[in-house]
């Protein structure tokens, strides 16, 4: 026997995972670049935190708070919540992944939606268990076909509301049939990202739901409305027997200290989101009344992106859409991984961003 042929094998389920791909950011040299690709916020962080970024330098050889506290104390104030309910981690993958790791195991089920984010999957497929997948609805959520699906061995539902890369939600009348479909022992996880740009009246990030459950938790990111993506920060809202357990499976520092003095910072800034929030409300209604002129088909989207669709276009299809976009410095998020081949996703950019996107749309369904 060689020494390759009794190689180290990995845990169950870790081969069976497609890396993740984030957005793309290259274009050809000399042409300026309009990231479109990540729904990062055109705004940038507010000032403040930025300012509290900066200061942090002075002291870089000093570990940073372990329990983030003085942030979770910054977000309970923000959001009307216990700090101790509250867990920070290093972006919110990182607490969607711990809750797969803490809470699934071989012989396990979880379930997510159609398109739902793909972290979901690495993060079940990591942990041995098993994936389960509810089609969607006209690209939205359907409780029914969840419910359908969950069993004895369900432990975990992932619902991403507002859901990434479709831009649809549930409705929380909805989330609350959902969850009052699910056995005591399934955990429900909201996946809040984009919960800052939704302006529904009946629309809730799932606060007041976590706060009478026992098993629902909520995830939230700094990377998007808050503009910190580089920085890596989210946090989880839960009861205290999860966040209990997510507490000991997390790494000792696993926010940075630059990190949480900006995130602090940010969270206090309601002037900042609110005018994040309409920017993005004027441009996302704009270009998606401008992609359908172009004959284009967009699903309605309530976050800070649109998913456009080239089927009903002949001749003419996403891929191509994205190399003559590329090409001019439009870069935008092909979607195929998400099960929408003919798809590209747009993030709503600077005003500059987005009507040079239209324009150039414009032309290549002419070319």
């Amino acid at each position: 026997m060689t020494k390759s042929d009794n190689l180290p094998e990995p845990n169950p389920g870790i081969m069976e995972i497609a890396s993740y791909v984030p957005g793309k950011s290259a274009v050809p040299s000399g042409v300026k670049l309009f990231k479109l690709s990540a729904n990062e916020t055109p705004l940038g962080p507010s000032p403040a935190a930025k300012q509290a970024y900066m200061e942090r330098a002075g002291s870089l050889e000093d570990y940073p708070d372990g329990s983030s506290s003085q942030l979770r104390e910054a977000i309970a104030k923000a959001h009307g919540v216990n700090p101790a309910n509250v867990l920070c981690g290093n972006g919110s993958d990182e607490l969607l992944g711990l809750m797969a790791q803490c809470y699934l195991q071989p012989g396990d089920e979880a379930i997510y939606t159609e398109h739902g984010f793909l972290m979901y999957r690495i993060g079940i497929l990591g942990a041995g268990a098993t994936p389960i997948v509810a089609p969607e609805k006209n690209h939205t959520a359907d409780v029914d076909a969840i419910l359908a699906r969950v069993t004895d061995a369900t432990r975990l539902v992932y619902l991403a509301n507002p859901n990434n890369p479709t831009g649809t939600y549930l409705a929380m009348s909805e989330v609350r049939r959902l969850h009052a479909g699910l056995p005591d022992s399934t955990i429900l996880i909201l996946d809040a990202a984009y919960a800052e740009y939704v302006r529904r009246n009946d629309y809730e990030s799932g606060i007041e739901l976590v706060a009478g459950s026992n098993n629902v938790v909520m995830t939230r990111t700094f990377s998007k409305i808050h503009g910190l993506a580089a920085l890596r920060v989210g946090w989880v809202f839960g009861p205290d027997h999860i966040i209990s357990v997510l507490d000991r499976m997390r790494g000792p520092f696993n926010v940075n200290a630059a990190a949480q003095a900006a995130a602090q910072e940010a969270v206090a800034d309601r002037e900042m989101v609110d005018k994040a929030v309409a920017h993005n409300d004027e441009w996302l209604t704009w270009t998606s009344e401008e992609m359908h002129k172009l004959g284009l088909r967009v699903t309605p989207s309530v976050g800070n992106f649109i998913l456009i669709h080239f089927d009903a276009v002949d001749g003419k299809s996403a891929e191509g859409a994205d190399a003559y976009l590329t090409q001019r410095g439009y870069v935008l998020r092909l979607v195929g991984g998400y099960g929408l081949p003919n798809s590209i996703r747009m993030t709503i950019g600077t005003e500059e961003a987005c009507r040079g996107t239209v324009a150039a749309l414009g032309e290549y369904l002419k070319a």
